[in-house]
């Protein structure tokens, strides 16, 4: 199998555009990092999830494509119409001052861990619009042959950001709790999903 380094870098891109927005899971894995507490299982979940995720996403809706070709025109503009609007969402948040929280209960029981970054993943409504119907709507436009390196970019960039939010949690934390920093992040967002979504509109 051939990698094709800019159908990578497309996905890597969208899903780390995605999942390096504000939330519950973030933060939690971040406040495990800071205390140093059952870091590799929240890591660990939170990439096998999204690494599962992402691929039936990717795979599946390419199957879907195939018996039904009409979803393909869809899934274009219906993901150009997302990406513009969450890219619209980004620079809204921008004007915001917002920093994620680090304060609040830290998981110490190995148990406890799993069950708790399970929840918040997959209670999540959100994880499977990102996943299994944008990202993986978006991958499934691409051929056959390019669709495992735009799999392998997203599944990427889940394993990329969690190693580096929990094993950088004390390194990083001053920049994560600094709105300023949030506010630059949010506006390269923006960009790189209007980008994207007029790349696939042209």
């Amino acid at each position: 199998m051939a990698i094709n380094a800019s159908v990578l870098a497309s996905g890597f891109v969208i899903a780390l555009g995605l999942i390096a927005a504000i939330g519950a899971q973030n933060a939690h894995v971040l406040r495990q990092g800071i205390a140093g507490q059952r870091v590799f299982e929240s890591v660990s979940v939170c990439i096998l999830c999204d690494t599962v995720l992402m691929t039936a996403g990717v795979f599946g809706m390419g199957s879907l494509m195939t018996l039904w070709p009409a979803l393909e025109t869809l899934a274009v503009w219906g993901g150009a119409l997302f990406l513009i609007g969450y890219g619209a969402l980004c620079f809204r948040a921008a004007l915001k001052t917002q920093a994620l929280d680090t304060t609040g209960r830290v998981v110490t029981g190995f148990w406890p861990a799993i069950a708790t970054v399970l929840g918040m993943t997959l209670l999540n409504p959100h994880v499977y619009l990102d996943t299994l119907v944008l990202i993986g709507g978006l991958g499934a436009q691409y051929n056959s042959d390019d669709r495992p390196s735009f799999a392998i970019g997203a599944v990427l960039a889940s394993w990329v950001w969690f190693v580096a939010l929990g094993y950088g949690a004390r390194i990083l934390r001053p920049w994560f709790e600094n709105p300023r920093a949030w506010q630059v992040l949010d506006v390269v967002i923006g960009v790189l999903m209007w980008t994207i979504a007029l790349t696939l509109l042209a």
